[in-house]
């Protein structure tokens, strides 16, 4: 009999996971719940091409309706699971409706993380999904002004879209300076300087202490003692994984449903990909990707595994920004460097900087620099397929 495989979460991972399930196997019964009513689409265009109105909905899907027909991939938009019964094998919907399942893959993604209750404001916003984007659509106008709270991708590329679109930006980081968490001072001193050529004010090491609202905007009060007023705010701090259905039937969690390097979760039925996914490999390692190579490769691996084959070759890790004209190309994962290297490129404006660990390259963050981020990837999946075949 065919076995029943449904996927919780219509994002990049279960749309990567259905389709190698397909690819590899003609009789399975696929079931993709999104809770969305928008087709499986791409996130990091809207904080960027979509927010900016250059792209539509329709090119953000990453596949048209007709391909889950013809694949047969059931696709149910617009539900919700609510339970997940271990013992039964079934995911309870939102309307009461129960669904068996054979194995089960847990796709739930991540959600922004929101600011302190203390903070709210109705002019608050976080970016993450479509309708986070289109509400932001309609605060872009001329002459306004946004403060941004968070220096991290999403906060720097917000604020890019917000400046190109003639708003007057602010943006604070709490820590001692932007991209602190994910990227060397070079990386984050490029980017500071091109944000303030553009006009945006940036302030670090600096918190808010209240947001309040008033008949001029939302007042904001700094940690620093400065006060500002501003029409809207637009939350960039993290994210969080979607971990609560697992946590509520049992699944071992934490900071995502624990999985192994071939996404197996605690239950042998059950397995978790892309950014609700934290995989501990055979040393105790643990790592939480939110990228969309990451998501691509975990879905992937885990339809191998379910059908017991081998999951494909692993490639090197990318990731990327666009903020104004710059695009920023990073190749590799840079966690434990020590040692950085700043490299001009061959034109105007583009450097790269490489992350060492002894003389152990990590990684390559390309400014402008397509050259040097491609031959570095090559460079790495060469070695990594070299790794693989020992």
């Amino acid at each position: 009999m065919a076995e029943r495989i449904v996927l919780v979460g219509a994002g990049q991972a279960a749309v990567a996971c259905a389709a190698r399930l397909r690819a590899l196997s003609a009789d399975s019964l696929i079931t993709v719940i999104g809770s969305e009513t928008h087709l499986p689409y791409q996130r990091p265009p809207l904080s960027k091409a979509f927010l900016a109105g250059e792209l539509t909905i329709e090119r953000l899907a990453l596949r048209p309706q007709t391909w889950f027909a013809d694949q047969r991939i059931e696709l149910r938009t617009g539900e919700t699971v609510t339970a997940i019964d271990r013992d039964q094998r079934l995911v309870r919907l939102a309307g009461g409706e129960r669904l068996a399942y054979d194995r089960l893959v847990l796709a739930t993604g991540s959600r922004a993380r929101e600011l302190p209750a203390s903070l709210a404001t109705s002019r608050s916003y976080t970016l993450r999904g479509i309708d986070d984007a289109l509400r932001l659509r309609d605060e872009l106008k001329e002459g306004r002004r946004v403060l941004v709270i968070g220096g991290g991708y999403v906060g720097l590329e917000f604020a890019a879209s917000a400046s190109k679109a003639g708003l007057k930006v602010t943006l604070v980081e709490a820590g001692p300076r932007i991209l602190g968490r994910v990227a060397a001072p070079q990386t984050a001193e490029y980017f500071r300087d091109l944000h303030l050529s553009r006009g945006v004010e940036i302030r670090e090491g600096v918190g808010i202490q209240s947001l309040s609202e008033t008949v001029d905007g939302i007042q904001a009060k700094l940690s620093d003692g400065q006060a500002l007023c501003v029409d809207f705010v637009l939350a960039g701090i993290g994210a969080l994984a979607n971990d609560e259905l697992a946590q509520a039937c049992g699944l071992a969690c934490d900071n995502g449903v624990l999985v192994d390097e071939l996404c197996r979760s605690s239950d042998p039925a059950i397995y978790a990909v892309g950014d609700c996914a934290t995989v501990v490999d055979a040393e105790g390692n643990r790592w939480r990707i939110e990228s969309v190579h990451n998501a691509i490769e975990q879905g992937e691996t885990a339809a191998s595994a379910m059908l017991g084959l081998e999951p494909p070759a692993k490639k090197t890790p990318w990731f990327w920004s666009d903020q104004y004209e710059c695009k920023l190309q990073i190749a590799g994962l840079n966690q434990g460097y020590d040692r950085i290297e700043v490299k001009p490129g061959n034109r105007p404006g583009a450097q790269s900087v490489w992350y060492y660990a002894g003389e152990q390259l990590l990684a390559v963050d390309a400014i402008n620099d397509p050259v040097t981020y491609m031959k570095v990837r090559r460079d790495f999946d060469a070695q990594i397929s070299a790794a693989q075949s020992v």
